[in-house]
């Protein structure tokens, strides 16, 4: 059974930092693309980061760049996001997907993840 499991989500003042991580159950985890997505409250569900199977391609939206970092260890079947300078219009669930990807390269569109976890929450105070 393919499962994502999001954690190291929790509640951090601004300016500060946290680590997600997610670990996949993935058979294909070594060709998918994965990305991290969030949905702040009464908001629609938006991108963040992903990474692809390689790691030689990584997109960030605008709202983080700078100040985020999306990495892999394809070993463990690991995804992780680094999220420094932390704001309060950060705070949202975060969630991991999957997107099996073998030719490489990432997309923004989160119809094109099949697999995801069940979140995290952050929350950033100010």
């Amino acid at each position: 059974q393919v499962q994502l499991v999001e954690s190291g989500g929790g509640a951090v003042q601004a300016g500060g930092s946290l680590r997600l991580s997610c670990a996949a159950s993935l058979r294909t985890f070594s060709k998918a693309t994965m990305g991290w997505f969030r949905q702040a409250p009464g908001k629609e569900r938006e991108f963040v980061a992903a990474i692809s199977w390689s790691g030689g391609s990584i997109y960030y939206a605008d709202s983080v760049k700078g100040r985020f970092t999306i990495s892999r260890d394809n070993a463990k079947n690991m995804v992780y996001l680094q999220m420094n300078s932390l704001k309060s219009e950060d705070t949202a669930v975060y969630y991991c997907a999957a997107d099996y990807r073998p030719g490489g390269g990432v997309s923004v569109n989160l119809k094109e993840y099949y697999h995801w976890g069940q979140g995290t929450q952050v929350t950033v105070s100010s």
